[in-house]
C-alpha cells in the first residue's frame, strides 16, 4: 500500500495553485500525466485511494482557493488509463465530495489537448457523470496558444512534454481527429478495467 508521504508528494505534482487568469481568478493546474492513479487507486488500496485524494484536496488545495472564484486548467497530454485514470466511480465520488463553496466558485475548466475520443466521451456521458452546471463550464483547448487568450503565459507552468505535444499537434493536425497517432502517445484506455465492465466499455477508446 502506498505510504501517506509518497501519496502526498505525487499529488503535489499533479495539483498546484498557480497564478491568476486575465480576470484575476486563481488557477488550479492539474497535470493528468502526473496523477498517480495506478498507485493510488490500484490493488490493495480499496477505497483508500479516493479518501487520500479527497483528504489532500481538503487540506492542500481548497484552503488556498477559499470561497473565491477560480478556474481549472487540466492538461490531458499523453495521459494513459493504466497509469493516470482513476476510474469513473472515483471521478464521480470526488466531484460529489466537493464543498458547495468550491463548486460555486468554479468558473471554467480548460481541458488542454482533449483529443477527439475524449470530446466524444464527454459529449455523450459528461452530463451523466457531472452536474449540468459543471458540464457547461468545460472548455476544450486544442492548442496552448488558445489557453493564453484566457491567462498570461507566465501564470501557469507548462511541463516540457506538454509543450512538445503541442508542437507535434501543430505540425500533425490530423492527430486532433485520431487519424494520425503521436510518435510518443500511447492509447489512453486500453488496459484492464479498474471500474465495472460497463463503465470501461464506454471509456476504452478515450485518448
Amino acid at each position: 500500500m502506498m505510504s501517506v508521504d509518497r501519496a502526498e508528494r505525487l499529488l503535489e505534482e499533479a495539483f498546484k495553485i498557480q497564478g491568476r487568469d486575465k480576470k484575476g481568478r486563481k488557477i488550479l493546474r492539474i497535470v493528468g500525466k502526473f496523477f498517480p492513479a495506478r498507485e493510488l487507486m490500484g490493488a490493495g488500496q480499496g477505497g483508500g485511494g479516493v479518501e487520500a485524494l479527497q483528504s489532500f484536496l481538503e487540506r492542500r488545495v481548497f484552503p488556498e482557493i477559499g470561497g473565491a472564484p477560480f478556474v481549472v486548467v487540466y492538461m490531458h497530454s499523453l495521459v494513459q488509463r493504466s497509469e493516470n485514470f482513476p476510474g469513473v466511480a472515483a471521478l464521480r465520488s470526488s466531484y460529489e465530495a466537493l464543498p458547495a463553496a468550491v463548486r460555486d466558485g468554479l468558473r471554467a475548466v480548460y481541458f488542454v489537448h482533449p483529443g477527439l475520443q475524449a470530446r466524444l466521451f464527454f459529449a455523450t456521458f459528461g452530463r451523466f457523470l457531472f452536474s449540468a452546471g459543471l458540464y457547461r463550464k468545460l472548455r476544450y483547448v486544442s492548442r496552448l496558444e488558445f489557453l493564453w487568450e484566457h491567462m498570461r503565459r507566465g501564470e501557469v507552468e507548462v511541463p516540457e512534454f506538454v509543450q512538445d505535444h503541442d508542437e507535434e499537434l501543430e505540425h500533425r493536425p490530423l492527430m486532433d481527429y485520431g487519424l494520425v497517432e503521436s510518435d510518443h502517445h500511447h492509447r489512453a484506455f486500453d488496459d484492464p478495467a479498474m471500474d465495472s465492465a460497463a463503465s470501461m466499455h464506454s471509456l476504452r477508446c478515450i485518448s
